[in-house]
């Protein structure tokens, strides 16, 4: 039996249409957990300590790219982690997934 992949998951992302793929995954899952939130809020004094509904710590576009950009920064664009030195489909994913999680 097969397990369907993680559509997040940037280890799937490896040319164009993969990382298309993730990136339409990444609004989905930004748009459900808008959703989630609607339905609902996370207690507004926990937002930016603790995550919302859908696992984001950042939500506006302008905290979203400033953690995706710390993370480039402090890890080096990923070269810290393991992620190769030459920028890849895989790479520019990790980038936008940090966008959602990186504090």
């Amino acid at each position: 039996m097969s397990k369907e992949p993680d559509a997040l998951d940037p280890d799937a992302v490896h040319d164009r249409e993969s990382f298309l793929a993730f990136v339409r995954a990444l609004v989905a899952d930004r748009e459900a957990a808008l959703e989630a939130e609607a339905r609902q809020p996370t207690d507004p004094r926990a937002l930016g300590l603790t995550p919302d509904a859908g696992g984001w710590y950042n939500f506006t576009i302008e905290s979203y790219l400033n953690a995706a950009l710390a993370w480039a920064v402090d890890s080096d664009m990923g070269t810290r982690q393991g992620l190769p030195v030459e920028p890849s489909w895989k790479t520019f994913a990790v980038f936008l997934l940090c966008g959602k999680i990186y504090e």
